[in-house]
Protein backbone atom coordinates (compact mmCIF):
# COMPACT_ATOMS: atom_id res chain seq x y z
CA UNK A 1 0.00 0.00 0.00
CA UNK A 2 1.59 3.32 -1.18
CA UNK A 3 0.47 5.37 1.54
CA UNK A 4 0.84 3.12 4.57
CA UNK A 5 1.89 4.62 7.49
CA UNK A 6 1.16 8.37 6.41
CA UNK A 7 -1.19 10.40 7.66
CA UNK A 8 -3.38 12.83 5.62
CA UNK A 9 -5.49 15.66 6.18
CA UNK A 10 -7.92 16.47 3.94
CA UNK A 11 -10.08 19.47 4.16
CA UNK A 12 -13.42 19.92 3.01
CA UNK A 13 -13.96 16.27 3.13
CA UNK A 14 -17.27 15.90 4.25
CA UNK A 15 -18.86 15.28 0.99
CA UNK A 16 -18.14 15.52 -2.62
CA UNK A 17 -14.66 15.28 -3.86
CA UNK A 18 -13.13 15.94 -0.69
CA UNK A 19 -14.82 12.54 0.59
CA UNK A 20 -13.90 11.08 -2.44
CA UNK A 21 -9.97 11.83 -1.76
CA UNK A 22 -10.15 10.95 1.50
CA UNK A 23 -11.34 7.61 0.85
CA UNK A 24 -8.88 7.16 -1.81
CA UNK A 25 -6.24 7.74 0.45
CA UNK A 26 -7.51 5.42 3.29
CA UNK A 27 -7.70 2.84 0.73
CA UNK A 28 -4.01 3.28 -0.20
CA UNK A 29 -3.21 3.05 3.23
CA UNK A 30 -2.92 6.63 4.84
CA UNK A 31 -4.31 7.55 8.47
CA UNK A 32 -6.81 10.24 7.51
CA UNK A 33 -8.11 13.17 9.38
CA UNK A 34 -11.57 14.10 8.35
CA UNK A 35 -12.17 17.75 8.15
CA UNK A 36 -15.40 19.47 7.09
CA UNK A 37 -17.02 22.89 8.10
CA UNK A 38 -20.12 20.55 9.21
CA UNK A 39 -19.67 17.81 12.30
CA UNK A 40 -22.07 15.50 11.12
CA UNK A 41 -20.12 15.42 7.94
CA UNK A 42 -16.85 15.15 9.32
CA UNK A 43 -17.97 12.03 11.66
CA UNK A 44 -19.62 10.59 8.93
CA UNK A 45 -16.72 10.00 6.48
CA UNK A 46 -14.69 9.31 9.37
CA UNK A 47 -16.82 6.33 10.46
CA UNK A 48 -17.58 5.12 6.41
CA UNK A 49 -13.31 4.76 6.47
CA UNK A 50 -13.21 3.08 9.64
CA UNK A 51 -15.96 0.82 8.49
CA UNK A 52 -13.81 -0.30 5.51
CA UNK A 53 -10.64 -0.78 8.19
CA UNK A 54 -9.38 2.44 8.08
CA UNK A 55 -8.00 4.45 10.79
CA UNK A 56 -9.63 7.90 10.15
CA UNK A 57 -10.58 10.91 12.85
CA UNK A 58 -13.08 13.56 12.42
CA UNK A 59 -11.76 17.38 12.28
CA UNK A 60 -14.62 20.05 12.13
CA UNK A 61 -13.35 23.60 11.49
CA UNK A 62 -13.66 25.94 9.09
CA UNK A 63 -10.43 26.66 6.87
CA UNK A 64 -10.25 30.22 7.96
CA UNK A 65 -10.35 29.44 11.92
CA UNK A 66 -6.09 29.43 12.60
CA UNK A 67 -6.76 28.48 15.91
CA UNK A 68 -8.89 25.52 15.53
CA UNK A 69 -6.61 24.17 12.69
CA UNK A 70 -3.72 24.20 14.68
CA UNK A 71 -5.65 22.52 17.26
CA UNK A 72 -6.90 19.76 14.46
CA UNK A 73 -3.02 19.30 13.52
CA UNK A 74 -2.30 19.24 17.14
CA UNK A 75 -4.35 16.64 17.58
CA UNK A 76 -3.25 14.54 14.62
CA UNK A 77 0.57 14.79 16.14
CA UNK A 78 -0.82 13.48 19.15
CA UNK A 79 -2.71 10.53 18.14
CA UNK A 80 -0.04 9.10 14.89
CA UNK A 81 3.13 11.27 15.67
CA UNK A 82 3.27 13.33 12.02
CA UNK A 83 1.45 14.92 9.86
CA UNK A 84 2.44 13.76 5.91
CA UNK A 85 -0.02 14.97 3.71
CA UNK A 86 -2.01 18.14 3.02
CA UNK A 87 -4.97 17.93 1.13
CA UNK A 88 -6.35 21.61 0.35
CA UNK A 89 -9.76 20.59 -0.89
CA UNK A 90 -12.34 23.03 1.37
CA UNK A 91 -13.83 25.51 -0.87
CA UNK A 92 -17.30 27.17 -1.70
CA UNK A 93 -19.05 29.17 -4.41
CA UNK A 94 -20.71 32.67 -4.50
CA UNK A 95 -20.98 33.19 -9.07
CA UNK A 96 -21.82 36.35 -10.03
CA UNK A 97 -20.71 38.71 -12.64
CA UNK A 98 -18.40 40.81 -11.70
CA UNK A 99 -21.02 43.60 -12.71
CA UNK A 100 -23.38 42.37 -9.92
CA UNK A 101 -20.86 40.96 -7.47
CA UNK A 102 -20.24 42.57 -4.22
CA UNK A 103 -16.34 42.92 -2.87
CA UNK A 104 -18.29 41.05 0.42
CA UNK A 105 -18.95 38.08 -1.73
CA UNK A 106 -15.47 38.30 -3.99
CA UNK A 107 -13.78 38.30 0.00
CA UNK A 108 -15.95 35.31 0.98
CA UNK A 109 -14.43 33.46 -1.59
CA UNK A 110 -10.55 34.29 -1.72
CA UNK A 111 -11.00 33.72 2.45
CA UNK A 112 -12.20 30.49 2.17
CA UNK A 113 -10.38 29.00 -1.02
CA UNK A 114 -6.61 30.66 -0.79
CA UNK A 115 -6.33 31.85 2.82
CA UNK A 116 -7.77 28.91 3.98
CA UNK A 117 -5.13 27.01 2.18
CA UNK A 118 -2.58 29.26 3.56
CA UNK A 119 -3.61 28.76 7.01
CA UNK A 120 -3.86 25.02 6.84
CA UNK A 121 -0.55 24.80 5.04
CA UNK A 122 1.17 26.98 8.14
CA UNK A 123 -0.12 25.21 10.51
CA UNK A 124 1.64 21.58 8.96
CA UNK A 125 4.63 23.48 7.79
CA UNK A 126 6.82 23.39 10.49
CA UNK A 127 6.43 19.55 11.56
CA UNK A 128 6.63 18.87 7.67
CA UNK A 129 10.15 20.78 7.70
CA UNK A 130 11.10 19.68 10.69
CA UNK A 131 10.65 15.59 10.02
CA UNK A 132 12.04 16.53 6.07
CA UNK A 133 9.25 14.89 4.60
CA UNK A 134 5.62 16.57 2.95
CA UNK A 135 3.30 16.67 0.73
CA UNK A 136 0.54 19.45 0.54
CA UNK A 137 -1.97 19.76 -2.77
CA UNK A 138 -3.96 23.06 -3.57
CA UNK A 139 -7.32 22.55 -5.31
CA UNK A 140 -6.95 24.98 -8.28
CA UNK A 141 -9.60 25.09 -11.17
CA UNK A 142 -9.34 25.51 -15.23
CA UNK A 143 -11.72 28.78 -13.67
CA UNK A 144 -8.24 30.15 -12.52
CA UNK A 145 -6.26 29.37 -14.88
CA UNK A 146 -8.17 30.10 -18.40
CA UNK A 147 -11.07 32.16 -16.73
CA UNK A 148 -14.78 31.36 -16.82
CA UNK A 149 -18.14 33.67 -17.03
CA UNK A 150 -19.13 34.61 -13.43
CA UNK A 151 -16.30 33.41 -11.35
CA UNK A 152 -14.02 36.22 -10.86
CA UNK A 153 -13.55 35.48 -7.02
CA UNK A 154 -13.15 31.71 -7.53
CA UNK A 155 -10.65 32.51 -10.68
CA UNK A 156 -9.03 34.81 -9.06
CA UNK A 157 -8.19 32.64 -5.60
CA UNK A 158 -7.95 29.51 -7.67
CA UNK A 159 -5.23 31.03 -9.69
CA UNK A 160 -3.52 32.05 -6.29
CA UNK A 161 -3.06 29.31 -5.37
CA UNK A 162 -1.20 28.38 -7.74
CA UNK A 163 1.57 31.32 -7.61
CA UNK A 164 1.13 29.83 -3.48
CA UNK A 165 2.15 26.58 -4.69
CA UNK A 166 5.08 27.67 -6.79
CA UNK A 167 6.43 29.67 -4.07
CA UNK A 168 5.66 26.71 -1.43
CA UNK A 169 7.60 24.10 -3.87
CA UNK A 170 10.45 26.60 -3.52
CA UNK A 171 10.98 27.08 -0.51
CA UNK A 172 10.06 23.15 0.91
CA UNK A 173 12.42 21.89 -1.72
CA UNK A 174 15.08 21.36 0.58
CA UNK A 175 13.38 20.30 3.35
CA UNK A 176 11.48 17.28 1.35
CA UNK A 177 8.22 19.19 1.40
CA UNK A 178 6.43 18.64 -2.65
CA UNK A 179 3.93 20.86 -3.48
CA UNK A 180 1.82 20.36 -6.50
CA UNK A 181 -1.77 21.43 -7.54
CA UNK A 182 -4.69 19.05 -8.34
CA UNK A 183 -7.40 21.30 -11.07
CA UNK A 184 -10.69 18.81 -10.98
CA UNK A 185 -13.47 18.65 -12.80
CA UNK A 186 -16.14 16.55 -10.96
CA UNK A 187 -19.69 16.80 -10.45
CA UNK A 188 -20.35 18.11 -6.73
CA UNK A 189 -22.88 19.78 -4.75
CA UNK A 190 -20.50 22.80 -5.69
CA UNK A 191 -21.51 22.43 -9.21
CA UNK A 192 -25.11 21.65 -9.19
CA UNK A 193 -26.93 23.52 -11.98
CA UNK A 194 -23.76 23.92 -13.42
CA UNK A 195 -22.60 21.30 -15.39
CA UNK A 196 -25.33 19.50 -17.38
CA UNK A 197 -27.34 16.45 -16.16
CA UNK A 198 -25.68 14.05 -19.05
CA UNK A 199 -22.51 14.69 -17.54
CA UNK A 200 -23.13 13.74 -14.21
CA UNK A 201 -22.02 10.13 -13.89
CA UNK A 202 -19.17 10.64 -16.37
CA UNK A 203 -17.40 13.35 -13.88
CA UNK A 204 -18.00 11.53 -11.02
CA UNK A 205 -15.62 12.52 -7.93
CA UNK A 206 -13.78 9.30 -7.42
CA UNK A 207 -12.73 9.54 -11.22
CA UNK A 208 -10.41 12.42 -9.68
CA UNK A 209 -9.02 11.12 -6.77
CA UNK A 210 -6.84 8.65 -7.99
CA UNK A 211 -4.54 11.66 -9.22
CA UNK A 212 -3.52 12.07 -5.99
CA UNK A 213 -1.55 8.99 -5.95
CA UNK A 214 1.02 10.81 -8.34
CA UNK A 215 0.91 14.13 -6.34
CA UNK A 216 1.21 13.03 -2.65
CA UNK A 217 3.28 9.56 -3.39
CA UNK A 218 7.11 9.00 -2.64
CA UNK A 219 8.08 10.04 -6.00
CA UNK A 220 5.70 12.78 -6.15
CA UNK A 221 6.92 16.03 -8.57
CA UNK A 222 6.63 19.45 -6.88
CA UNK A 223 5.34 22.19 -8.84
CA UNK A 224 3.06 20.43 -10.75
CA UNK A 225 -0.69 21.45 -12.08
CA UNK A 226 -2.40 18.15 -12.93
CA UNK A 227 -6.17 18.29 -14.05
CA UNK A 228 -8.01 15.41 -14.10
CA UNK A 229 -12.06 14.66 -14.39
CA UNK A 230 -14.03 11.58 -16.15
CA UNK A 231 -10.66 9.59 -15.91
CA UNK A 232 -8.74 11.69 -18.33
CA UNK A 233 -5.22 13.37 -16.87
CA UNK A 234 -3.51 16.47 -18.24
CA UNK A 235 -0.93 18.96 -17.13
CA UNK A 236 -1.02 22.42 -17.18
CA UNK A 237 1.62 24.70 -17.35
CA UNK A 238 2.44 28.88 -16.51
CA UNK A 239 4.85 28.96 -19.34
CA UNK A 240 7.28 32.03 -21.24
CA UNK A 241 7.66 32.74 -24.47
CA UNK A 242 11.25 33.57 -25.97
CA UNK A 243 10.25 37.07 -26.92
CA UNK A 244 12.55 39.51 -28.34
CA UNK A 245 14.20 42.98 -27.01
CA UNK A 246 12.14 46.15 -28.10
CA UNK A 247 14.52 48.47 -26.13
CA UNK A 248 13.74 51.73 -25.12
CA UNK A 249 12.68 55.23 -26.72
CA UNK A 250 9.74 57.29 -27.67
CA UNK A 251 8.32 54.79 -29.75
CA UNK A 252 8.98 51.52 -27.54
CA UNK A 253 4.92 51.32 -27.48
CA UNK A 254 4.87 51.42 -31.11
CA UNK A 255 7.44 48.96 -31.72
CA UNK A 256 6.21 46.75 -29.38
CA UNK A 257 2.76 46.78 -30.87
CA UNK A 258 4.55 45.74 -34.47
CA UNK A 259 5.78 42.98 -33.00
CA UNK A 260 3.10 42.02 -31.31
CA UNK A 261 2.78 38.53 -33.60
CA UNK A 262 6.63 37.31 -32.67
CA UNK A 263 6.82 38.19 -28.99
CA UNK A 264 3.58 36.21 -28.91
CA UNK A 265 5.23 33.58 -30.63
CA UNK A 266 5.14 29.81 -28.65
CA UNK A 267 7.80 27.91 -30.23
CA UNK A 268 10.31 27.18 -27.85
CA UNK A 269 8.49 29.00 -24.91
CA UNK A 270 9.05 27.34 -21.55
CA UNK A 271 8.51 26.67 -17.97
CA UNK A 272 10.46 29.23 -15.72
CA UNK A 273 12.02 26.86 -13.07
CA UNK A 274 11.83 30.14 -10.33
CA UNK A 275 10.24 34.09 -10.76
CA UNK A 276 13.56 36.07 -10.93
CA UNK A 277 14.04 34.07 -14.38
CA UNK A 278 11.62 35.99 -16.19
CA UNK A 279 14.33 39.38 -14.95
CA UNK A 280 17.19 37.60 -15.63
CA UNK A 281 16.29 37.02 -19.30
CA UNK A 282 15.21 40.47 -19.28
CA UNK A 283 18.49 41.51 -17.95
CA UNK A 284 20.35 39.39 -20.54
CA UNK A 285 18.26 40.80 -23.75
CA UNK A 286 19.68 44.46 -22.94
CA UNK A 287 23.34 43.56 -22.68
CA UNK A 288 23.44 43.05 -18.81
CA UNK A 289 25.66 40.30 -17.45
CA UNK A 290 24.13 40.67 -13.40
CA UNK A 291 22.12 38.08 -12.60
CA UNK A 292 19.47 38.09 -9.76
CA UNK A 293 20.03 35.43 -7.23
CA UNK A 294 18.07 32.11 -7.81
CA UNK A 295 15.39 32.07 -4.65
CA UNK A 296 15.62 28.28 -4.01
CA UNK A 297 19.69 28.76 -3.31
CA UNK A 298 19.05 31.03 -1.17
CA UNK A 299 19.67 30.49 2.85
CA UNK A 300 16.15 30.56 5.23
CA UNK A 301 15.55 31.49 8.59
CA UNK A 302 14.58 29.06 10.82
Amino acid sequence: MELAGRVAIVTGAGGGLGRAHALYLASKGAKLVVNDVSEESSARVAAEIEAAGGQAMPAAASVTDEVRVDEIVAAALDRWGSVDILINNAGILRDKSFANMTMDEFRQVVDVHLMGAAICSKAVWETMRTQRHGRIVMTTSSSGLYGNFGQANYGAAKMALVGLMQTLAIEGEKYGIHVNALAPTAATQMTHGVLSDGSLTLLDPSLVSPALLALVGETAPTRAILCAGAGHFARANVTLTKGLYIGNGADAGERLMERWEGISARDGEMVPTYGFFQADRELASAGSSVELPNPALMPQGG
